[in-house]
C-alpha cells in the first residue's frame, strides 16, 4: 500500500535565520509555497524586508521580516518577543555574507575563533533555546539546522568552521533524544559547496572555476541555493514525523552518508 502525501505547511509558522539571501531565502520561498507563515530573519532589515515583499507576491503562504543578530542572546530574546512561538525553526545562519579566510589552524589566534564559533554554534543554541520550549508545550515542532560537509569530512583550512558545525550536529542529536516524545523532531542538513556569496562571484568571474571545483563531486556541479529547499520543507512537514536526530547531506555525493 502506498501512502500519498504532499508537503503542506498550511497553518504552520516558521522562522528561518539568515533568510535574507542565499540558501535561507530559498528555504523561505519553499515554505511560503507550501502555505506557511514565515518570519524572514536577517541581520539586515533591508534584506529581510526585500525577501518578505517578494515572497508575499507568491503565496499561498506569507512572509514577515524580523531583524536580529542571532549571535546576541539579548537580541534573540527580543526577536522571540516579536515573533511569538513558531512551529518550525531553521537554524540557517552560518558563513558570514563576505565568506571567511581559509587558514591553517596553527596560523590562527584564539581571537579568530570566537566569531566563527558564536555564529555557527552559539546562534543555534540561543535560537533553539528561545523557541523549542514552546514547541514542546504545543506537542508539535520541527527544528532543522544547516551544517556543512566540513563537519562530516573535515576540510583543510576550515578547522574552526568545521568543528563549530560538528558541534551543532551533536547538539541536534542530543536535543532530538529529549524532545521526540513531545512531537518535536530535530535534524541537520549538511551542504556541500553552494553557489552563493563569494563562491558565486568567483564562478561569474571565471566560467571554468565551477568545473575545477566540482571534480570531486559525483554529480559534476556545485550546489545551487535552492537545492536543499525541498528536503527542508519535507523535514518541516507532518510527512517527516519519524525522521529525527539525523544528518542528511545535500552535496552532490561529495561525502556519502552510510
Amino acid at each position: 500500500m502506498t501512502t500519498e502525501f504532499t508537503i503542506d505547511l498550511s497553518g504552520r509558522s516558521a522562522l528561518v535565520t539568515g533568510g535574507g539571501n542565499g540558501v535561507g531565502q530559498q528555504i523561505c520561498r519553499a515554505f511560503v509555497r507550501a502555505g506557511a507563515t514565515v518570519w524572514v530573519n536577517d541581520i539586515s532589515a533591508e534584506r529581510a524586508a526585500g525577501v518578505a515583499d517578494e515572497l508575499n507576491a507568491l503565496g499561498p503562504g506569507s512572509a514577515r521580516p524580523v531583524k536580529a543578530d542571532v549571535t546576541s542572546p539579548a537580541k534573540v530574546l527580543r526577536m522571540r518577543q516579536e515573533t511569538g512561538p513558531v512551529d518550525i525553526l531553521v537554524n540557517n545562519v552560518g558563513i558570514p555574507t563576505g565568506g571567511f579566510t581559509l587558514q591553517k589552524f596553527v596560523d590562527t589566534q584564539p581571537a579568530d575563533w570566537d566569531a566563527m564559533i558564536w555564529l555557527n554554534y552559539g546562534s543555534v543554541l540561543h535560537v533553539s533555546h528561545a523557541y523549542v520550549g514552546d514547541m514542546v508545550t504545543a506537542g508539535w515542532g520541527r527544528v532543522v539546522t544547516i551544517i556543512s560537509d566540513a563537519a562530516r569530512k573535515g576540510e583543510r583550512y576550515q578547522t574552526i568552521y568545521g568543528s563549530a558545525k560538528a558541534a551543532a550536529a551533536g547538539f541536534a542529536r542530543s536535543l532530538a533524544t529529549e524532545v521526540g516524545k513531545y512531537g518535536v523532531t530535530v535534524n541537520c542538513v549538511a551542504l556541500g559547496s553552494i553557489l552563493t556569496g563569494p563562491l558565486a562571484d568567483a564562478v561569474a568571474a571565471d566560467p571554468e572555476f565551477e568545473a575545477r571545483q566540482s571534480k570531486p563531486y559525483p554529480v559534476p556541479r556545485l550546489g545551487r541555493p535552492d537545492d536543499p529547499a525541498a528536503l527542508i520543507a519535507l523535514l518541516a512537514s507532518d510527512a517527516a514525523s519519524w525522521i529525527t536526530g539525523q544528518v542528511i547531506p545535500v552535496d552532490g555525493g561529495y561525502v556519502m552518508a552510510l
